[in-house]
């Protein structure tokens, strides 16, 4: 009688324990291992920048969206481009979605000299502790700072501080990540599709008069590149001319006729290198 007593309890702990490894296998099977080998097969995939341009905090977790279903677009990731967008869609086994491949450029001519600066900055080599004094050294308040914080987060070194103190892009090493976008404190470096032709070299707001007294190549809203585009892709809006690039067409009229030579031509893409 004692024996059957302990007995019954033993084997009722016994069989919830089975049936508790049952279950939980089937989850694993289910839940668990499925989803965690295809979000590493996708992660493989991913170029590991971490840029964040996919909308999420990194690659990794683009990877486990796309593993359990919460995220669809296989184009998120700008920076692997096409060829990226395939592999991950091979995996999830759909049709790949295009990727908008875009560059960054920065929104200002620069021809910066000493005469132009308000003082003598000797502090951090950094733009944003530059910026923090008095709106940084430079008497544009729009002008690129050059010293070098988006250089310092470009994952593929594809910018560069020229003579000038003015921060360049390389198109052909650009992969648009976005990380030099969300760098700059002074908010002049723009991403566009690497189809675009002609760019504004300008963020100043400031009237033509006034910009005339410390840049010799800032915009001055003078409205010929407005006047002279056949269609009606650029705009002066608050004293700075403004590309639609929904409506551009690349002829470059606009650069061509700029008094001030404020506006890029020429070719932007870096298809060259794509993944």
């Amino acid at each position: 009688m004692v024996m059957l007593d302990i007995l019954i309890p033993v084997a009722f702990l016994g069989l919830i324990a089975v049936l508790a490894a049952a279950l939980l296998s089937l989850a694993t099977s289910k839940f668990g291992a499925s989803d965690d080998t295809k979000m590493q097969n996708i992660r493989e995939c991913l170029p590991g920048v971490n840029c964040g341009a996919c909308g999420y905090s990194g690659c990794d977790a683009y990877a486990a969206a796309l593993a359990d279903g919460t995220a669809t677009a296989t184009n998120l990731c700008t920076p692997g481009a096409d060829s990226v967008a395939r592999e991950i869609a091979a995996i999830l086994g759909k049709k790949a979605d295009e990727v908008v491949e875009r560059v960054a450029y920065i929104g200002c001519c620069g021809l910066t000299t000493e005469e132009e600066k308000k003082y003598k900055y000797q502090g951090i080599e950094s733009c944003k502790s530059a910026k923090m004094l008095f709106g940084g050294d430079r008497t544009c308040t729009s002008s690129c700072l050059g010293y070098g914080d988006c250089v310092r987060v470009c994952p593929r070194d594809a910018i560069s501080i020229t003579e000038g103190s003015i921060a360049r892009v390389d198109f052909k090493k650009c992969v648009g990540c976005g990380l030099c976008v969300r760098t700059c404190p002074v908010e002049i470096i723009h991403l566009v599709r690497d189809s675009a032709r002609v760019a504004v070299k300008c963020s100043n707001h400031f009237k033509g008069s006034e910009v005339r007294k410390y840049c010799h190549s800032g915009c001055i809203a003078c409205r010929k590149c407005e006047k002279s585009c056949p269609d009606d892709a650029i705009k002066v809006i608050d004293n700075l001319a403004v590309i639609d690039y929904e409506k551009c067409t690349g002829c470059g009229i606009c650069a061509d006729v700029c008094p001030t030579k404020c506006i890029y031509k020429g070719d932007m893409s870096g298809a060259s290198h794509r993944r």
